[in-house]
């Protein structure tokens, strides 16, 4: 059903306001924005034709969102006022709701009115910091403040549901909570209006097979560019998307305004320019078997104790998902995605010891300092200016790296993977990458096969050794007996004496004990097992001294009165210990107490074992710690990894 039919007050042909909620409709003959009245209609003046962004959306897609069907009949295109611009599009809802989805750098926002409860006053503009959570907006998450600037209306189609004046100029503020929430105030108004929904994707309301149209798009040839500066040849990859293009011939900077192009300055020379080791131009495939085309390149630098540090960034562009970075430090490289700044918890301030967490983990700060730009080539989305500086902040937790860039009007968050260059060669189909040096911020360590897999040989020898405990861990006692050897006749000359027999058990290691009443002095033992049955001998020596003092130091003392000895198994049968002892004390008697046991358990072998298995777990913990020393003494916060 038509609410309205008319003729355009600027061309007079017939137009159609199809949407109650529709207050300017773009006559798609002339392209006037006609507004609608209580009594007739005004011409707002000429709009200008969408720039085609090779959006999957199209006036008239319907979809479906928290089970209400929709159909997008609207679309307005605001400039952002770094360069660059995003869709908004109309959805009237079958149910009377009316929504607008945002699409910019290939996310999309569906959002709605949301009118602020009794008392609840917004801050001004002036007066909103990046990262403040703003109170009092009905949502299900806390909003934080994540931009906020100007927007210029550059462009409109189909049927909007507010007074749109072409070239007007309004100021808002972006809000971001955690799962996916998304808000936005708009401070054209006064009081502001508030804007509350979540990030989407096209699958979740309804629109997955959606795919940019065949359009006839106001879309310059690369054959008729041509650099302002010097004449040379240029060519825009992304020419609806770029806002500033270098010309490879004359190096100069040049603004993009829709295929215009216009000369701003000649570029200083790079400072590591030949570091450059991807081609604009170059297609390479990432995780998830998305291609993205290289685009443009830049050096940036940060100054840390006086040295001047530089690595490269490669823009790379896919025009369903949009725009990512590949990151080249020291021949390190990492593949870098934005991520909602309200999932990273940053409770504490930034510094020394500093953690944030994203996602369940936690990353420790490595580095802040001020990144600026020193040189670019090919072409970006905003209007990038060599010399320009954001305040970079860097966290890890290998293999991933959290960014925080902040500048006065934006805070991004984003979050890097870390990548060999065996992939990177794979993704762009090159060889010959130059080998990275030292260790990089998030490069994971490589050798934990070392110390995980090399320590299951030692879980095992402690699980045999338990196993093995009630078998071989057990001794029993042979014999016990105290022996009084007689005095010596003559000094040097041993007495012999002989213990009762006892049976010994074949296949069981034998320990003997003694233990003599010595005191600052010392007695010397050699015992034989003599087999009663074959007259075989074992013989064993056991040494016993055992000295004590008062010195400078204190108190002292030295061995002990008790000594053993211990050899492996005997054949089983009948023996008997023969003693021939010798003593300090010759002239006295010595009483001895001499015990045999059996199946001692003296754990030799097991600690033999458990060194020779613990080499490689050892080393591998060593390489572990140096690793990590070296990561760290590349922070501006090394001792943050401690």
């Amino acid at each position: 059903m038509s609410f309205l039919q008319a003729n355009c007050p600027s061309c007079a042909a017939p137009i159609e306001f199809k949407k109650g909620s529709t207050l300017v409709l773009v006559c798609p003959f002339c392209r006037s924005a006609i507004a609608r009245t209580d009594r007739t209609l005004a011409d707002l003046g000429k709009v200008a034709e969408i720039v085609d962004s090779r959006s999957p959306l199209q006036l008239g897609l319907k979809g479906v969102y928290m089970g209400e069907r929709f159909e997008l009949t609207g679309r307005a295109q605001l400039k952002h006022e770094m360069g660059g611009h995003w869709d908004e599009w109309y959805a009237t809802f079958s149910n009377g709701w009316v929504g607008w989805l945002a699409e910019a750098q290939g996310r999309f926002y569906m959002t709605f009115f949301q009118p602020l409860p009794a008392g609840v006053f917004l801050p001004s503009f002036e007066s909103l910091d990046i990262g403040q959570e703003v109170a009092g907006i009905p949502s299900s998450d806390p909003l934080m403040v994540i931009e906020k600037g100007t927007a210029t209306s550059m462009a409109a189609d189909g049927e909007i549901p507010y007074q749109l004046v072409p070239g007007e100029q309004n100021r808002y503020a972006d809000l971001s909570g955690r799962n996916n929430s998304f808000g936005t105030i708009d401070y054209s108004i006064s009081p502001p209006w508030v804007f509350v929904g979540k990030q989407v994707t096209l699958d979740e309301i309804g629109l997955g097979t959606a795919r940019p149209v065949a359009r006839a798009p106001r879309r310059t040839s690369a054959a008729s560019l041509g650099c302002p500066n010097c004449g040379g040849p240029l060519s825009l990859i992304a020419p609806d998307k770029a806002e500033r293009i270098t010309c490879p011939n004359c190096a100069s900077l040049l603004d993009v305004e829709q295929g215009n192009l216009k000369y701003l300055k000649s570029l200083d020379p790079s400072p590591d320019s030949s570091a450059f080791f991807l081609p604009i131009g170059a297609e390479g495939t990432f995780p998830g078997d998305v291609k993205f085309k290289i685009i443009g390149r830049m050096v940036r630098s940060v100054k840390i104790d006086g040295i001047t540090y530089f690595w490269h960034e490669y823009l790379l562009y896919e025009p369903m998902i949009g725009f990512r970075w590949l990151v080249h430090s020291d021949n390190h490289w990492n593949f870098v995605e934005p991520v909602n700044p309200a999932e990273v918890d940053q409770s504490g301030s930034i510094g020394y010891g500093a953690k944030v967490t994203y996602n369940g983990r936690a990353f420790r700060i490595f580095q802040d300092a001020q990144a600026e730009v020193r040189y670019v080539e090919g072409e970006f989305y905003w209007r990038i200016e060599q010399g320009e500086t954001v305040r970079a902040v860097d966290y890890v937790s290998p293999p991933l790296a959290l960014s925080q860039e902040i500048s006065p009007g934006e805070m991004n968050w984003s979050v890097g993977v870390y990548m060999t260059n065996a992939e990177i060669e794979k993704a762009f189909g090159v060889s010959d990458l130059p080998k990275p040096w030292s260790v990089a911020p998030n490069q994971p360590f490589t050798g934990s096969f070392y110390y995980t897999w090399g320590a299951l040989p030692l879980f095992f020898l402690f699980v045999i050794a338990v196993f093995m405990l009630p078998f071989t861990g057990i001794s029993s006692t042979v014999m016990t007996e105290k022996i009084e050897i007689p005095p010596l006749k003559i000094s040097g000359q041993p007495q012999v004496v002989f213990s009762k027999p006892f049976e010994l058990k074949p296949g069981r290691n034998i320990r003997i004990t003694a233990n003599a009443p010595v005191s600052n002095s010392w007695a010397d033992l050699d015992v034989d097992l003599v087999n009663d049955k074959s007259q075989e001998i074992e013989s064993l020596n056991i040494p016993i001294s055992y000295y004590t003092g008062v010195d400078s130091d204190g108190a002292w003392s030295e061995g002990g009165q008790t000594e053993d000895a211990t050899i492996s198994s005997l054949p089983g049968g009948n023996y008997t210990l023969r003693v021939a002892g010798t003593w300090e004390k010759w002239q006295q008697s010595m009483p001895v107490t001499v015990k045999v046991e059996q199946g001692v358990n003296r754990g030799v072998n097991f600690l033999c074992a458990l060194i020779l298995l613990a080499i490689v777990p050892a080393v591998g913990l060593i390489r572990k710690a140096t690793f990590e020393a070296g990561r760290w003494s590349e922070s501006m916060f090394g001792s943050s990894g401690d």
